[in-house]
């Protein structure tokens, strides 16, 4: 099934400043910018996963996937998952598109990535003409070179198992 690339900008726009209230925040506990990743890419693609520990769903704070929430977790899903939900590649930064996340590590010194933006405008694929969309550090419109990061993980959704 085909990824809905509209969709997704249209949900980013629409609460990056704000929450959505059949969320829970996580602002307060962790971060929420892969909360906030993960409800776009659900409106692009209009498929969870209910596979118990290792899917990708929520149904409420305490009844969701490490990987709705979790930056590592979000990945792993997205780059493994071969059944049900959104499905997906690392690409060079180039080959990003609308609609896709670029997660980005902030210290050199971890092997953890920090935070998972959503690709609201994909520009000449620079990251000063890529425009993200977040949570936890709000963004609507922000140049990715705005970050200071040490590393980057562009992530790009092909497509959209049943």
């Amino acid at each position: 099934m085909e990824y809905n690339r509209a969709a997704a900008v249209a949900y980013a726009r629409k609460w990056a400043y704000g929450r959505n209230p059949a969320y829970y925040d996580f602002s307060q506990i962790g971060g929420n910018c892969t909360n906030f990743a993960s409800q776009c890419v659900y409106a692009g693609s209009g498929v969870m996963n209910y596979t118990p520990t290792y899917g990708w769903y929520y149904i409420s704070l305490n009844n969701r996937t490490p990987s709705w929430t979790g930056v590592d977790e979000f990945y792993r899903f997205l780059t493994t998952n071969r059944g049900a939900g959104p499905r997906a590649v690392v690409v060079p930064l180039s080959q990003i598109q609308e609609g896709d996340i670029v997660q980005l590590k902030f210290n050199d010194e971890t092997t953890r990535f920090d935070h998972s933006p959503v690709v609201i405008d994909a520009g000449q694929g620079t990251p000063s003409t890529i425009q993200i969309a977040a949570n936890s550090r709000d963004a609507n419109c922000r140049p990715l070179s705005s970050y200071h990061y040490a590393e980057l993980r562009p992530i790009h959704i092909t497509d959209v198992g049943e």
